[in-house]
């Protein structure tokens, strides 16, 4: 048993020093966590195979239910390590989030809302008595109108300003997750909570779309025929039904497109090729560009081995083309992030370069999905909310 177990934790040793040496198919460093838990794993199953020889068959059963047991047990270690499934919901890709009920829309009584000026609310927002300490989160089905991308229900976040009676019209933001994963809104929800908490319950509504349908997957927030519409979905199908039922600025200087990872390259990738649509943008460790994980692949798959129409999509390439003299954009990453930070770097200089006002800063130690996610999120909103009027600049 003992040789048996050593054998599983040198076939786990080796599969690591492939994946996390030689290959680098994630593109991240997988961590002193994994290595630990998939060599513990390595060494269970080891010694369970062993008991498949000359045993009996109740034998058997127990060491194949110890070996989905071990399995199960370190794919949960590996994913607490990292963060990024808080659910077996959406470790399923899917959300554990009900659907929310939206405040009306309706006109009130004149008198009953303050008369704030746009981009600057906090100087006249009063908070009422009772307000919500907190914001709600939940999921609405966006339909799908002019796209036929077949998404998941997206993901809402509503600030305590946004539940008052009579509450003002708040800046929009259209945030997109990373892939594989869901549109899950705890993440925006906790840090947008924490600042809200500071000026009265001001925050911006957000909502959290599917730009991938199928976690497997990644459109790479573009039309083809491959996986759909996916940059029609979010440019008319989510923002349109945003403006329409969400009670937010139609301004597109007011509203934000932000994403982490994957969703990061589709937010200022989308800034730059729609500038009429939003004029802010929240980058937390993304790709360079689409697909960058597996290019070639992606040359095939999508673009026929086109390559020119591949370079055309690459953020840096549309920034080169155009200004930006009004957008406002942060950037972030893990501060150890070694497979994302030189990308991320390249794009806020291209960013910087098209004219756009560019903030760079990276999480201490963040690795790229725990902490620099949330604390990529509260730097980057800590510096949006008064660029939005939501908050004062430090000088004030």
């Amino acid at each position: 048993m003992i040789i048996a177990g050593a054998v599983g934790c040198v076939a786990a040793v080796t599969v690591l020093l492939l994946t996390d040496v030689v290959f680098h198919p994630f593109r991240i460093p997988l961590g002193l966590h994994t290595w630990v838990w998939l060599i513990v794993v390595g060494g269970g199953v080891g010694v369970a195979l062993a008991n498949f020889r000359s045993s009996s068959r109740l034998r058997k059963w127990g060491a194949s239910a110890c070996i989905v047991l071990f399995v199960v047990t370190g794919a949960l270690g590996i994913n607490a390590g990292f963060g990024m499934f808080r659910t077996v919901s959406s470790i399923l890709g899917k959300s554990a989030e009900e659907p929310i009920t939206l405040p009306s829309l309706n006109s009130p009584a004149p008198g009953a809302r303050p008369i704030l000026t746009p981009g600057q609310l906090w100087k006249g927002w009063v908070a009422p008595t009772g307000i919500a300490v907190v914001g709600i989160t939940g999921t609405q089905v966006i339909p799908n109108t002019a796209s036929g991308f077949v998404a998941r229900s997206a993901g809402i976040y509503l600030p305590p300003a946004a539940l008052v009676s009579g509450a003002p019209a708040l800046p929009l933001v259209i945030m997109l997750m990373g892939q594989p994963g869901s549109p899950d809104p705890s993440y925006v929800a906790h840090a947008l909570d924490q600042l809200a908490a500071r000026n009265g319950g001001l925050a911006p509504i957000v909502v959290v779309a599917d730009q991938l349908g199928d976690p497997g997957f990644d459109p790479l927030c573009l039309d083809s025929t491959t996986f759909g519409n996916a940059e029609t979905y979010i440019t008319q199908d989510v923002l349109g039904w945003a403006r329409k039922n969400l009670n937010v600025t139609q301004d597109p200087a007011s509203t934000t497109i932000a994403g982490y990872s994957n969703g990061g390259e589709c937010a200022i990738a989308l800034a730059a090729k729609h500038p009429d649509l939003w004029s802010n943008i929240i980058d937390i460790s993304g790709e360079e560009f689409p697909g960058s994980e597996r290019p070639d692949a992606t040359l095939n798959d999508i673009f026929a081995g086109d390559q020119a129409a591949y370079d055309a999509q690459m953020p840096v390439n549309i920034l080169a083309s155009k200004r930006f003299p009004n957008a406002f954009a942060v950037f972030t990453v893990g501060s150890n992030d070694a497979g994302y930070i030189p990308g991320v770097q390249k794009v806020a200089a291209a960013a910087s370069a098209a004219g756009m006002n560019v903030t760079y800063c990276e999480t201490p130690d963040g690795g790229h999905v725990i902490p620099a996610l949330p604390d990529g999120l509260t730097k980057a909103f800590a510096l949006l909310l008064p660029h939005l009027g939501l908050a004062p600049h430090d000088s004030e």
